[in-house]
């Protein structure tokens, strides 16, 4: 079933927090695996979905952080992976699938925004390799345990896909590199691939979400030089939070947290979310909220899919030859 990109009136707002959404939810037994689920909001992600009772694994480029990060929290376990390269995306599910447990939440998290110029893997522009490509291989190389597991996935995306949709003639950015630009088309790129994902996994029981999960203060900003970010009226000299629209982390994480786990989206899918509800679409010129329609295209959905196949050589649902 294709699920209409509207509100269905969930009662929670952008001021709700993850445990909010989680209140009367027994994750007990259930799986989840949260990348970046150690600093901002993929460690708030992590702290409430544990309380909650889910086993948690937290994939990291940097363990030992990571290990000191969510040493404290009760069913935590942690693992290497580095987003920006295929064979450590290819080891980490290896180990996964190994153990033999389902998996019934992927949330993909982790993720950069706005750094410099950086190339990674066979020249691949970072953002779109990192925030999108990773996740596409590991979600797909993890497909029989998500199947088994008949949850969600869950990709984290932005407000900032209004910067740009996919970029057909270059992708990489080998015309000339725009910080934001590419940090949209990464963006959009997450949104797209829940939309295919859901359209692909949804006769195994498999559901996708994307979502935005509102602006936040995290290390997400680690590229940003706080001269910018004075300029766009997100902080003071200090460095505190001036938009009286930015959340705490606790309220960032709560629309992952939903999408993931909350029984009003039974039976749905395929569906960007803000502030733990189903986004409206948003007509190009209109700079609120809301989901641009290209990025919700199932065509260039099912197109984004096949160059990404093709980039990363993963697609757990390729014709069997």
């Amino acid at each position: 079933m294709t699920t209409p990109q509207h509100k269905i009136g969930s009662g929670f707002g952008a001021r709700s927090t993850a445990d909010d959404v989680l209140q009367g939810i027994d994750l007990s037994g259930k799986l989840a695996i949260v990348t970046g689920g150690y600093s901002g909001l993929g460690l708030e992600t992590t702290r409430a979905l544990a309380r909650a009772g889910a086993r948690v694994v937290v994939p990291a480029r940097r363990p030992d952080t990571a290990q000191e990060a969510v040493g404290g929290i009760d069913g935590v376990e942690v693992d290497e992976l580095d987003l920006a390269d295929l064979e450590s995306v290819r080891r980490f599910a290896e180990r996964f699938l190994a153990t033999g447990r389902s998996a019934e939440f992927v949330i993909a998290n982790a993720g950069i925004m706005a750094c410099p110029e950086t190339r990674v893997g066979p020249g691949w522009e970072a953002q779109f390799a990192t925030n999108h490509l990773g996740h596409h291989a590991l979600v797909n190389r993890l497909w029989p345990a998500i199947a088994r597991g008949q949850g969600r996935v869950v990709t984290v995306s932005s407000g900032g896909h209004r910067h740009s949709g996919i970029r057909w003639d270059d992708v990489q950015f080998e015309r000339g590199y725009d910080k934001w630009l590419a940090y949209g088309q990464a963006k959009t790129a997450n949104i797209l691939f829940a939309v295919q994902l859901d359209a692909l996994g949804r006769d195994a029981g498999v559901r996708a979400f994307s979502l935005h999960p509102g602006a936040i203060l995290t290390p997400l900003q680690r590229h940003l030089p706080k001269e910018e970010m004075v300029a766009a009226g997100w902080i003071d000299e200090a460095g505190n939070a001036l938009d009286p629209s930015f959340k705490t982390p606790e309220q960032g994480a709560a629309t992952q947290v939903w999408a993931a786990t909350s029984p009003q989206l039974a039976g749905m899918g395929g569906v960007y979310c803000e502030d733990c509800e189903i986004a409206e679409v948003t007509i190009e010129d209109n700079p609120g909220r809301g989901v641009r329609p290209y990025a919700i295209d199932p065509d260039e959905a099912a197109r984004l899919w096949r160059l990404s196949a093709g980039l990363t050589g993963v697609d757990a649902f390729a014709p069997i030859r």
